[in-house]
């Protein structure tokens, strides 16, 4: 993996955090407990994702591999 990629896979990470939790804090109050359980399953498995981006790409970055190998 390119360290280009390894960059850009962090970079991708670590705003779907920001996003995510912006989201999270931002969500209103008066709708149905559905609503909250649905959003609160889609940050979940988000931040998880971008946990999963972040350590591939940390791996790249400390490979000493060129990107052909």
């Amino acid at each position: 993996m390119s360290r280009k990629i390894a960059g850009f896979l962090i970079a991708l990470a670590a705003f779907m955090i920001f996003e995510w939790i912006s989201l999270g804090f931002n969500l209103a109050d008066g709708h149905a407990t559905g609503f909250y359980v649905v959003h609160g399953i889609l940050i979940g498995v988000n931040l998880v994702l971008a946990v999963v981006l972040a350590v591939i790409g940390l791996r790249g970055v400390r490979s000493r591999k060129g990107p052909a190998g």
